[in-house]
């Protein structure tokens, strides 16, 4: 069983890759789950499965992102778990990007992540524990040509994890960034069958963010790097 400390988990940013997974290893757990999305309608089959609660919020509005802990605090109580799961992909030439649209991605990537962070954290210090975790990538600490927005996104938020580490921790509030460094395995996402295992299973990724929930506070890391065998570094 996960902490007893943790009973209930939000999860922001969430779909049916990686978020399904931990929403269903934590309910499996016996935590209480919530879903955020920009789209809550997407996730009703999954809050079902799991006995869970779905909610709609644009992760990068203040306004909607302190009335979705509002919602979910009185829905099944204030989250002891929360997970930052929210990025936009932009891609394309750095002299054609469309620079609103890199505005917008850095605020899903990046300023949203903080929103969550923020509105976790006061709850969390009256209580003086939790878990906040953020999901990074490859490009989380390297930029790759043609991914400007994604990077500068992922920077930031590696950035803003640290921070949020280094001041929460001291407090009893367990910040952790994971790096998914490479691609994760979808239903929808041909894998080459040579070698084998050559995307990250989202289970595996699920069970890697509850070995981090249940260390214990001597041994708390901020950040861990997941890949497959066969992804060079």
């Amino acid at each position: 069983m996960a902490d007893p400390a943790f009973r209930t988990a939000l999860i922001v940013g969430a779909g049916d890759g990686l978020s399904a997974s931990l929403a269903r290893l934590f309910a499996k757990e016996g935590i209480a789950v919530a879903l955020a999305a920009r789209d809550a309608r997407k996730l009703e089959p999954l809050a079902a499965e799991i006995d869970g609660a779905a909610f709609a919020a644009d992760a990068a509005k203040a306004p909607q992102v302190a009335t979705l802990f509002e919602q979910v605090t009185e829905r099944i109580g204030e989250p002891d778990i929360v997970v930052y799961n929210a990025s936009t992909r932009l891609r394309g030439p750095l002299t054609e990007l469309d620079p609103a649209d890199v505005e917008q991605a850095l605020a899903v990537g990046a300023f949203g992540g903080f929103l969550v962070g923020q509105q976790a954290a006061r709850r969390m210090l009256v209580r003086r524990r939790g878990a906040i975790l953020f999901t990074g990538a490859s490009a989380s600490v390297k930029g790759y040509p043609r991914s400007a927005p994604f990077a500068m996104g992922k920077f930031a938020l590696r950035g803003l994890a640290q921070s949020m580490a280094r001041e929460l921790a001291p407090q009893g509030i367990h910040v952790a960034h994971v790096v998914i460094d490479g691609a994760i395995r979808h239903p929808g996402r041909a894998e080459p069958p040579d070698p084998p295992d050559s995307q990250l299973d989202p289970d595996a990724i699920a069970r890697t963010y509850l070995d981090i929930l249940r260390q214990p506070r001597s041994a708390w890391t901020w950040e861990i790097e997941l890949r497959p065998w066969v992804e060079k570094f």
